[in-house]
């Protein structure tokens, strides 16, 4: 039996948004006309060390997964160039060490053999830093990581920023996940309050949570922001009421990997922060509906989320 890819299921969902793509919120073209480019900037190319064995000479090299999706990642309508949220980040970080970008489709299971095999120069596929990954990489944060709230658009809940404003609902979460370690610390405060502790709900597909939600099985949905944020602007009836961190009750950030002491996290780092100093670094995340993801500044090696 034939079957669809997960990026063309992706891309023939929003595209049934509207006869012409331009109608979409997101622009999956090939040619991204809406993309902002920069020059180069000379203190992050100084800080590339210079026995840095890149994969090609005069290319910045990275693996991304585009079976992400919209926003942050996925194939455009041609099937074959990779874009989103992160392929423009990484573009422009790529001019502004003065190289060119190549992305090289990397399915996220693979990405740190990716790395440690020299097939890539970085990762910019949406990886959480964690202490355990810093053992074996480094990181140059270009994201926050956030966790989203999203209710369907009936529903009578207008905001959730605390514990104790799930007291008592149904809440759609993955089983394993780190929303749903989040959301059993948030139920332990709450029975200690003498509040009702929220109900857990797991279910296997997207379709079934979704119509869960529509039919007021459930009241609320959580999963990384990123993802809601594309199934809001496809469907048209959900909405959010509250983003959270990752790192609860720490902050955890999104980053690119590199290998271990290569000395390409710092220079890119440098590139990060003179794209958030500009502006062009907002711009870019907002063009994907991301904005309020967006790094004041861009760190090397921060904390990340502990070893459970």
């Amino acid at each position: 039996m034939n079957r669809m890819t997960i990026p063309a299921l992706l891309t023939g969902a929003l595209l049934s948004l509207g006869a012409a793509a331009q109608e979409s919120p997101f622009d999956l073209s090939p040619d991204q006309p809406g993309r902002e480019h920069v020059e180069p900037n000379p203190e992050a190319i100084a800080a590339i060390p210079a026995d840095f064995p890149f994969v090609t000479p005069g290319k910045l090299t990275v693996g991304s997964n585009p079976a992400g999706g919209p926003p942050l990642t996925a194939y455009a309508t041609d099937t074959r160039t990779v874009v989103g949220a992160d392929a423009d980040v990484a573009l422009l970080i790529a001019e502004s060490l003065g190289l060119e970008l190549e992305i090289i489709p990397t399915a996220w299971a693979d990405w740190p053999l990716a790395l440690q095999s020299a097939k890539v120069d970085a990762v910019f596929s949406n990886v959480g830093v964690t202490e355990e990954r810093k053992e074996k990489f480094d990181f140059a944060t270009y994201r926050q990581g956030l966790h989203g709230f999203f209710v369907h658009e009936d529903s009578e809940i207008q905001s959730i920023a605390e514990p104790q404003d799930i007291a008592g609902l149904k809440v759609v979460v993955g089983i394993g996940t780190n929303q749903e370690r989040i959301l059993n610390k948030w139920n332990e405060i709450n029975i200690e309050a003498g509040l009702p502790a929220a109900e857990l709900i797991y279910y296997d597909d997207e379709g079934t949570k979704l119509l869960a939600l529509r039919s007021k099985r459930v009241d609320v949905m959580v999963q990384p922001n990123a993802q809601l944020v594309f199934i809001a602007a496809r469907d048209g009836d959900f909405r959010s009421v509250g983003t959270l961190s990752a790192g609860w009750p720490e902050r955890s950030d999104v980053a690119a990997p590199f290998r271990k002491g290569s000395g390409l996290a710092e220079p890119v780092s440098i590139a990060i922060n003179g794209l958030i100093e500009d502006g062009v670094y907002l711009r870019t995340l907002e063009r994907w509906h991301v904005g309020e993801e967006a790094l004041e500044q861009s760190q090397v090696n921060p904390p990340g989320l502990p070893k459970f």
